[in-house]
């Protein structure tokens, strides 16, 4: 049980922690979906309550440097746990050059099957995964130290099944990856190693779905890089071309599906890369949301998501364990950061009763990325899912921000709950589109809901700090790397930036209770893992001593 906090008995009412998805603080006006939108409840908060910046990229939230992005995973990881972890990005690329992901027995066993199968016919080793340096769900770099480590251990074939990014990299930069990558492989493919590109498509076309929002997707990349059903192609580089032709204005991540093939004579394709019995996979993303329902389709035999066809028994492994719970996948390359005593379990040990709620989008990450990659509950606990709309976000821009404010209203009013939590997708979400004017939209539509959530929580006589895990809205068009101004295209439109930001988030107290006993303070090392010792100082508790500092100013 936590400590009672000396300087401060705690407010009667509940500690809200409300999370603006995708909502940082910029440094320039042009460019910047949340200067443009009208919120007139967020401007009010930032005028009369107190309120300081917090990093949420970088060594903050436990990436390799500070030149990489955060992300909703960690962002979450760090707000829940109040501590920051090594995080896959770091993990991954610390195993590689240590050598230890090559000693460990996930890789030996994916390379022993991969050499020979049961009969002792050689088979072939297929890496799925997100094609880019992107940082968030993977890393190529990653990518071709494996395929370099297989043909050093004597594997004879691999198989790449690339999917196109343009979300956490530039929206149409896919060449720039696939085509030096087609020559790394063609390079490398000498005495008798063969490895190329034999399957792919856009990332929210195909595979990578999450939190069961949209299954045909995994079923329709399960039919292209198993079975070898699409549009065939003669090269990835070709695939991206034509396709582009065939869809013009369409981003990289919703490219549609294309598996490379052999053609005859006649001019009919065989494909170059279906996964068969005896053949080893590994999926090379090490972000666990998008990476769970695929894995799910290889792993269990009782599946019934969507109709496989045809199950290949494969040796299967994930860069990391995607789910410790579910043990999804059993095998896996690199540990997860083990993530303890986080601040839901601690609440729950003294005894506070919690509510977090979200849409599908972001329900994982306020109950498993906050509870330290866990899918179970701590007792006292209550999650309450809204479920997202299958549709383009930019179309719907708004999302369930009302239905989500409706839920956490009904549980203010409940009087059950000391500890609450709730994560608005849509600046996160809509930002990703790169669609301007539908961002500006997402962020009003969240200041919409502000402004009927505070007064239930004033009514409930608590409190809120309200956040963000990263930037996104914030930062609509890509940054000239030499000026840092925003960038143009060559008719002189902006060039659109669908990627996360490297900018600070905010932290504000809304706070009606204390008689204006309550501020902030600002530091310089402050991030997103300080949120939670800050709570429980608002709930009268002290922090547990693993957390980082508080930022609360009790006068």
């Amino acid at each position: 049980m936590l400590q009672k906090f000396s300087a401060f008995a705690g407010v009667q009412g509940p500690v809200v922690v409300i999370v603006m998805d995708g909502y940082g603080i910029p440094k320039h006006d042009v460019g910047s979906a949340i200067d443009a939108a009208r919120k007139p409840t967020l401007d009010r908060l930032f005028a009369a309550y107190p309120n300081v910046l917090l990093r949420a990229h970088g060594t903050a939230v436990g990436m390799p440097s500070d030149d990489d992005m955060g992300n909703s995973e960690v962002g979450h990881n760090a707000i829940g746990a109040g501590q920051v972890y090594s995080q896959g990005a770091a993990l991954v690329a610390n195993a590689i050059a240590s050598g230890a992901i090559w000693e460990g027995k996930a890789w030996q066993e994916i390379v022993a099957g991969a050499r020979a199968d049961s009969s002792g016919k050689a088979a072939v080793l297929h890496f799925i995964g997100l094609l880019s340096d992107g940082n968030v769900h993977s890393h190529i770099d990653h990518l071709r130290a494996l395929v370099a480590q297989a043909k050093a251990e004597g594997v004879k074939t691999v198989r790449i099944h690339a999917l196109l990014d343009g979300r956490d990299v530039p929206e149409t930069s896919a060449l720039d990856y696939v085509e030096p990558f087609e020559a790394f492989l063609e390079a490398i493919s000498t005495d008798g190693f063969d490895a190329r590109i034999a399957s792919g498509g856009g990332r929210q076309t195909i595979t990578m779905d999450r939190y069961d929002a949209n299954w045909p997707m995994v079923a329709r990349g399960w039919r292209t890089h198993v079975l070898g059903e699409g549009p065939k192609f003669a090269s990835a580089t070709e695939a991206v071309k034509g396709l582009r032709e065939k869809h013009p204005g369409t981003i990289d991540q919703d490219l549609p599906e294309f598996v490379i093939a052999e053609f005859d004579e006649d001019g009919v394709g065989q494909p170059i890369g279906t996964i068969e019995d005896g053949d080893s996979v590994v999926l090379f993303n090490f972000r666990g949301d998008r990476a769970i329902e695929i894995t799910r389709a290889f792993v269990e035999n009782d599946f019934e998501a969507f109709e496989r066809e045809r199950v290949p028994k494969v040796n299967y492994a994930g860069m990391l364990q995607y789910d410790g719970d579910l043990q999804l996948p059993k095998r896996f390359l690199v540990a997860p950061p083990a993530i303890t005593d986080t601040s839901s379990e601690w609440f729950s040990k003294s005894g506070l009763a919690q509510f977090a709620c979200s849409e599908t989008q972001k329900f994982g990450h306020v109950t498993y990325f906050w509870n330290g990659n866990r899918s179970g509950r701590f007792e006292g606990e209550t999650w309450e899912e809204v479920p997202s709309d299958v549709v383009p976000f930019e179309q719907r821009p708004w999302m369930k921000a009302a239905e989500i404010t409706d839920a956490m209203i009904a549980a203010l009013q409940s009087g059950k709950y000391a500890v609450m939590r709730c994560n608005y997708a849509n600046g996160d979400m809509v930002g990703h589109t790169g669609n301007f004017r539908a961002a500006t939209m997402a962020i009003e539509a969240v200041d919409l809901a502000l402004a009927r959530l505070l007064p239930a929580i004033d009514a409930a006589g608590g409190v809120a700090l309200i956040t963000a895990d990263h930037g996104n809205a914030d930062e609509m068009f890509e940054l000239d790397k030499k000026t840092r101004e925003p960038a143009r295209n060559a008719d002189g439109s902006f060039r659109a930036k669908t990627a996360h930001t490297l900018n600070p988030v905010p932290l504000i107290l809304y706070d009606n209770v204390s008689g204006g006993r309550l501020g902030l303070k600002q530091t310089d090392g402050a991030g997103l893992s300080n949120i939670a010792a800050t709570v429980a100082n608002l709930r009268g508790l002290e922090k547990h001593p693993k957390w980082d500092d508080s930022l609360l100013v009790v006068k």
